[in-house]
């Protein structure tokens, strides 16, 4: 049945007077705020909820799902607003849960390699507060995305060939759960046998199973000395290989990313690069001086053997940031390739032996199209996308690309890849769930009718409606 049916309006009038009166200005019922929060970046309909509320604490968070759920109304978490793949949108309309204001860093453990922020706190805020302790957060998926949102979508990135994925560094979260009741799913221990593992039940759960509200994190020392390197390939399938090797032979690379010479081309005019416009790896190496000496030394060896070329280094923090600054702003610099158009970005994810298959053939496959389809990829664990320029009003534009992602997937789950490495199912990639887990999508529905039978949490999110 569908969800908005069962939403009375008087019920949703009663919800949002009774959030007002509790909440004052910090409801919204405005048009453009209520956009804002149904926003996505990529091609997927605006779909706003009816009222967004600016919640401050993780007690104010569970009483308006107490209203909520009451009303049988349904609640859309929102952090920084960077998901893509529809995450946000509200399909059957609702409360918008705003956690932004929630951007406390409540605590740093120096010595236990640990903190604990609210769920607003975005992984730039969360590096300068922690730039004089000596310490860092190393997960960095490009946009400065909040911490809860990174740990819904189980954000992963640049440096998790090295330092892993939101899976590894969250130690525990505080949730509010469909019925309103707040959970702590674990203590700040680095390991524990105690029960089921919910932490990892809600990391990546994308707001259906619960809203998390505070999460504990594992940090990281500043590595000694950090270098970066840009690496030129006569072919994708060669920078491919060298990524391969390097990670086979055991090279603790901190990032290895990958662009192909479109992507290239469209970040020397956006980020003023001057890149020779061929497949490329960007590089980054973390250790002491002898260490990152020796890292480099042998990716040079596994390069020249690939046909790496202009291997260049920058070791001064100015340049190290123009180059990842130029990465993390790969999909302004493909918009900008066609003005009028919009992206869609989607991602998979190998096994790092499959890598140079599946992107050579993704490759050629956006070359026949005739699409604008530039692949960057965190290639040193097998996750790659691909962002294609499209007119969302043009049904041969719109045809080409959905079979473009279709076979994309059909490709990486015969490679036994996974059908999104990082940005989540959401909206935009239901169909592909069940072909991907088959019988385990209907254990998913039973886990998530049992925590949130009236389905209120992010409902058609994951799961068809």
């Amino acid at each position: 049945m569908n969800i908005r049916q069962k939403i009375d309006s008087d019920a949703l009038g009663e919800a949002v007077a009774v959030l007002s009166q509790r909440f004052g200005d910090r409801v919204s019922t405005a048009q453009a705020v209520r956009e804002q929060h149904g926003h996505t970046t990529t091609y997927h309909k605006n779909l706003p909820p009816d009222a967004v509320v600016f919640a401050q604490s993780t007690e104010e968070v569970a009483d308006i799902v107490r209203i909520c759920a009451s009303r049988n109304v349904p609640v859309i978490p929102f952090g920084a607003g960077s998901s893509l793949e529809g995450q946000l949108n509200a399909p059957f309309g609702g409360v918008s849960i705003d956690l932004s204001q929630m951007n406390q860093i409540l605590a740093v453990n120096a010595e236990d390699l640990d903190c604990v922020v609210q769920a607003g706190v975005t992984r730039v805020e969360l590096n300068e507060y922690l730039r004089d302790t000596g310490l860092f957060f190393p997960i960095d998926p490009g946009a400065n995305a909040s911490i809860g949102g990174m740990a819904s979508t189980r954000a992963s990135g640049t440096n998790a060939v090295r330092y892993g994925t939101m899976r590894e560094v969250v130690l525990s979260v505080t949730a509010v759960m469909a019925d309103g009741q707040i959970v702590r799913t674990a203590r700040r221990a680095k390991k524990s046998s105690a029960g089921y593992d919910l932490t990892r039940l809600l990391v990546g759960s994308e707001g259906t199973l619960g809203i998390m509200t505070e999460i504990t994190l594992k940090l990281f020392g500043i590595p000694e000395v950090i270098a970066a390197g840009i690496c030129a390939f006569e072919t994708l399938e060669g920078a491919c290989n060298a990524t391969i090797m390097a990670i086979q032979v055991g090279i603790p690379v901190a990032r290895i990313e990958l662009l192909d010479e479109v992507m290239v081309r469209a970040s020397n005019v956006y980020s003023k690069l001057t890149l020779k416009e061929t497949p490329t790896l960007f590089l980054e190496f973390h250790g002491s001086e002898a260490s990152v000496k020796e890292q480099s030394d042998m990716f040079r060896e596994i390069a020249d053997d690939c046909g790496g070329s202009n291997f260049d280094w920058a070791t001064r923090p100015e340049d190290r940031t123009k180059l990842w600054t130029a990465r993390h702003d790969a999909y302004w610099a493909v918009v900008q390739m066609a003005p009028g158009k919009q992206g869609i970005a989607t991602d998979v994810c190998v096994p790092i032996s499959r890598l140079a298959e599946c992107v050579t053939e993704t490759k050629v496959d956006i070359d026949a199209s005739g699409l604008i389809g530039p692949i960057v990829g965190h290639v040193g664990d097998g996750n790659f996308h691909a962002s294609l320029m499209v007119d969302p009003d043009d049904e041969e534009e719109m045809r080409k690309a959905n079979g473009i992602l279709d076979r994309l997937v059909e490709r990486a789950l015969a490679m036994d890849g996974t059908c999104t490495g990082e940005h989540g199912i959401g909206q935009g990639k239901i169909k592909y769930l069940v072909d991907e887990h088959g019988p385990g999508v209907e254990i998913m529905k039973t886990i998530k009718t049992a925590l949130d039978p009236g389905n209120i949490l992010n409902p058609g999110k994951i799961f068809a409606p």
